[in-house]
């Protein structure tokens, strides 16, 4: 029925139609799979629970060893050039803890044994070279100053502190573990005997660290006994860098035998030059 524009349906069983629903009753939906987000996340995420992977542009050459990635894949070209200037391209130099670092000072000790290079071969590092030369600057110029503190004050002479100590320990230890490794890098690459830049550069840093015990023995007030020690650690140091570098450079061909002859000199000359700089007193 019809009127005033209203249409009016009789409450009426009609066969195929919905049923009506009461005003009181609630009606529930339940959602079988929820696609929303949670927050925070269900799952726990994180470095500290290890349940999460990094991303895969992540870089991960920390925790990766320095021989795990080809050199000519992209992702160890990173940026191209541009990369050597970054911090993560010198990530893989520093991979070593503890242990590695005190194993390696104590195959120092023993130069005859000709085996750092094999041990150091597939993961060269540049935190032990840089912390021991860090290390001799501060003793150097802490003994050095001493030793010619107690010189002075038992001539009841006047003493000043000589910062020169400093700046010039500094720029003997720093550029005689990165000049001379770089042109002898040069040299075994004229040679045809070419040898990696880093690992001469952990060599090198390593065969200093006999130097430290000997600075400490320099402060007896005797100058024969200096000799000594210096004579003695500069032998080690010397014994320890050509031994290591024998088996490598006798593929140079008949120069070989000059060369590891140069490599001991000028590793004794090291030891003269501090000890006549640093412990030899004029009051």
């Amino acid at each position: 029925m019809m009127s005033g524009g209203y249409t009016s349906i009789d409450n009426q069983k009609v066969s195929g139609s919905v049923p009506a629903v009461s005003d009181s009753s609630r009606v529930s939906v339940q959602f079988t799979e929820s696609g929303l987000q949670t927050f925070p996340p269900s799952g726990v995420q994180g470095k500290i629970s290890g349940g999460a992977q990094p991303p895969r542009d992540a870089d991960d050459s920390f925790s990766r060893p320095a021989g795990g990635t080809p050199r000519g894949s992209d992702e160890s070209q990173g940026g191209g050039w541009l990369h050597k200037f970054t911090v993560a391209a010198y990530k893989p130099y520093f991979d070593v803890d503890t242990s590695d670092v005190l194993d390696r000072l104590k195959e120092s000790l023993y130069p005859f044994r000709g085996t750092f290079t094999e041990k150091t071969a597939t993961n060269p590092d540049l935190y032990g070279p840089f912390w021991i030369c860090s290390t001799l600057i501060f003793v150097a110029a802490a003994i050095g100053t001493f030793v010619t503190y107690i010189a002075h004050k038992l001539r009841d002479k006047e003493w000043n502190y000589d910062i020169n100590l400093i700046t010039w320990s500094a720029g003997v230890f720093y550029g005689y573990v990165t000049v001379v490794p770089l042109v002898l890098y040069v040299i075994l690459k004229y040679f045809s005997a070419p040898s990696g830049l880093v690992q001469l550069f952990c060599l090198y840093g390593y065969s200093l660290f006999i130097f430290i015990p000997a600075m400490c023995l320099s402060v007896v007030p005797l100058e024969i006994f200096r000799w000594i020690i210096a004579g003695v650690a500069g032998f080690m140091s010397a014994t320890f860098v050509a031994l290591n570098l024998k088996a490598h450079i006798t593929s140079a061909g008949e120069s070989w035998f000059l060369i590891v002859a140069g490599i001991f000199l000028l590793q004794l000359a090291l030891a003269v030059v501090l000890k006549l700089y640093l412990f030899t007193v004029s009051v």
